[in-house]
C-alpha cells in the first residue's frame, strides 16, 4: 500500500481502500459518522496484483494504481478514478509498462497535481524511476525515464501547496528527489542526492507549507528524520522511530496551532502518535501509544472527518479488520477508545 488509503469524500463520508486477494476493495460510511458498507470491488472485473497506490486530488477524486497480469510472466500498470466512494469506480485503464513489457518492476506511487492530473511513478528495470502523467485535455502522456539508479523500496510522492509534484526514492546510501519546475513539466532529478541511508519502505512525503514539502524517513540508526532542504542540509532528527515501518503523517490544527501529526505501528504492536509544530522539528516530539496490539502487517492511516476531528484507522490485510478512533473534544491529543468499524 502506498499513499493515503483513508480519505474523506466531498460529501464528508470516510472511505478506505485495500487489496483483497486479486482485487481492490472499498468501504465507505453510508453517511458521515454512520456505519460502514461491506467491502465492494472497484475497478471492474480485471484481476490485479496485491499492490495499490492511492492519491486524492483537491477535487476529492481518488486515483488508484495497481499492477495486473497480462500475458504469461508479464504485467502492466492500471489506473482507475473513483469520483465518489459510494458510487462505482471507473474500470481499470491500462497504462502499460515503464520498460514496454516485462514483469512488475516495483510498487507504484501516485499523486494528483493542482489541475487534477494524476502522475504515476514506478521504479524501472534499470534501477531508476519512470513516470507517466495525465494530459491537460485528457488521455495520458508517454512513459518518461526520470533517471536515477540503485532505487530500492517504495517511492514517496506528493503534490505541494504550490500544486507542483515532488517524488523521492531511497538508494543504498542516498535519497533522490525529483521536482517539477512548472505545472505539467517533467519532474527533474536534483543534481546532488541527499547523502544519507534511509531504510527501504520508510519514506513518507507531506506538504508542510507554501514553499516546502517535508520528507520523513527512518535512518540506518532507527532515528526518524525530516528533510526539506538541499543535499547540503542535514535532515532534522525528530525522535527514535516507534517501529520498523513507515509513518503516516498529516497536518492538522491542535489547540489552535498548525501541527504535524505522526502515527506508526510501534514495536509493541500498538499505534504510536506524536505531534509537533509544523516545520519546527526543534520543538521536539514524543510518542504516546494507543489501542490494542496489531499484527506486523497492519496499516495505519490518518485523516479528518466531516466535523474536522482527527481520525486514525488501522487495517489488517486479509482479515477485513478495520478499527478507528477519533480525537476527543478536549485539549491535547486524547483519543476515544478504538472501535471496530460496524457494517449496516
Amino acid at each position: 500500500m502506498n499513499g493515503d488509503w483513508l480519505i474523506r469524500a466531498r460529501d464528508g463520508r470516510l472511505a478506505v481502500y485495500a487489496c483483497e486477494s486479486d482485487a481492490v476493495v472499498c468501504r465507505t460510511q453510508r453517511h458521515p459518522g454512520e456505519p460502514w458498507t461491506a467491502p465492494r470491488v472497484v475497478g471492474g472485473d480485471q484481476r490485479v496484483h496485491p499492490v495499490l497506490a492511492v492519491a486524492q486530488g483537491t477535487d476529492t477524486y481518488a486515483h488508484l494504481v495497481s499492477w495486473r497480469p497480462t500475458v504469461s510472466g508479464e504485467s502492466g500498470l492500471v489506473h482507475s478514478t473513483h469520483f465518489q466512494p459510494h458510487l462505482t469506480a471507473l474500470d481499470w485503464n491500462p497504462l502499460g509498462h515503464p520498460n514496454k513489457k516485462g514483469q512488475s518492476t516495483g510498487a507504484p506511487a501516485v499523486t494528483v497535481d493542482a489541475q487534477g492530473r494524476a502522475h504515476v511513478f514506478v521504479p524501472n528495470r534499470g534501477g531508476g524511476v519512470s513516470m507517466r502523467g495525465q494530459k491537460e485535455k485528457g488521455g495520458w502522456g508517454p512513459w518518461r525515464d526520470l533517471k536515477g539508479q540503485g532505487v530500492r523500496g517504495p517511492l514517496a510522492v506528493v503534490t505541494g501547496e504550490s500544486g507542483l509534484v515532488t517524488a523521492y526514492a531511497a538508494t543504498a546510501d542516498s535519497v533522490l528527489r525529483w521536482r517539477q519546475a512548472s505545472p505539467g513539466a517533467v519532474p527533474a532529478l536534483d543534481e546532488e542526492p541527499l547523502p544519507v541511508t534511509a531504510r527501504p519502505g520508510t519514506l513518507r512525503a507531506l506538504a508542510t507549507s507554501a514553499e516546502h514539502t517535508t520528507l520523513f524517513f527512518t535512518d540506518a540508526d532507527g532515528e526518524l528524520r525530516a528533510w526539506r532542504g538541499t543535499a547540503a542540509d542535514e535532515p532534522a532528527r525528530l525522535l527514535t522511530a516507534a517501529g520498523p515501518g513507515p509513518v503516516s503523517a498529516m497536518r492538522c490544527e491542535l489547540d489552535g496551532h498548525d501541527c504535524t501529526l505522526l502515527a506508526q505501528r510501534a514495536e509493541s504492536g500498538r499505534v504510536a502518535f506524536a505531534a509537533y509544530p509544523t516545520e519546527l522539528e526543534s520543538a521536539g516530539a514524543w510518542w504516546a501509544e494507543s489501542g490494542p496490539a496489531l499484527p506486523v502487517d497492519a496499516r495505519v492511516a490518518l485523516a479528518t472527518d466531516a466535523a474536522g476531528r482527527v481520525i486514525a484507522a488501522t487495517f489488517v490485510p486479509g482479515t477485513g479488520a478495520l478499527r478507528l478512533t477519533h480525537r476527543k473534544d478536549e485539549p491535547g491529543l486524547a483519543l476515544k477508545a478504538w472501535e471496530q468499524a460496524a457494517s449496516a
